[in-house]
């Protein structure tokens, strides 16, 4: 039970969501299903790289420096720096998606995750939210916005994701990651922050 918490936990990774959530956006049968290739894979390398790849590269960076003990960052004030610097790259992304003009509603859902993260930031000075529950309650969120905003069945994602968040957050409890409220605050602080930036997007 212990390994497959751990595959969950990585699967599911906050850093990993954005790409994910973004699929599931171009997946759910709106306009953006037709977009052009390739301004999709345009939209997947900056999301990615700036969600993903930019952040991880700067761990072994904090590691060095002593600002984390270990990549797990079991402690809230270890989390804080490695957020707030992540916030950054979220941004970049964020701008260079608007300066493409590429879409309001990827937009709004990039900046709300930037809000989200930041949100994140300013908690983990004092509390250790679960960032895995934030992560995909933002994804659910997204969902559920898009659902109202368009007027497109989405139940089935929607239902999906809620599957996922419900493992995920079964995982992060079983490994001692998390109290349960630190995993329903992210979940619920996730899902309206984006569910609100994709619906008014």
């Amino acid at each position: 039970m212990k390994l497959l918490s751990q595959i969950f936990s990585i699967l599911f990774h906050p850093m990993l969501m954005p790409t994910l959530g973004l699929f599931l956006i171009f997946s759910a049968g709106t306009h953006l299903s037709y977009m052009p290739f390739e301004i999709k894979r345009l939209v997947y390398i900056i999301v990615f790289t700036s969600s993903c790849l930019l952040p991880i590269s700067l761990l072994p960076l904090f590691l060095q420096m002593k600002v984390i003990k270990s990549f797990r960052m079991e402690s809230a004030r270890e989390r804080v720096y490695p957020v707030l610097t992540t916030g950054v790259f979220y941004f970049l992304g964020y701008f260079l998606l608007s300066r493409l003009n590429v879409s309001p509603l990827i937009e709004g859902f990039v900046l709300s995750s930037l809000v989200a993260v930041l949100l994140a930031a300013g908690i983990s000075f004092f509390w250790k939210i679960s960032m895995h529950a934030i992560a995909v309650g933002g994804v659910t969120g997204a969902l559920a916005g898009m659902m109202l905003k368009y007027g497109i069945d989405l139940i089935l994602m929607v239902a999906m994701m809620l599957l996922i968040s419900g493992l995920v957050a079964s995982a992060r409890l079983f490994l001692n990651a998390h109290k349960p409220s630190q995993v329903y605050v992210g979940f619920f602080s996730g899902f309206v922050l984006v569910f609100l930036g994709v619906l008014f997007s």
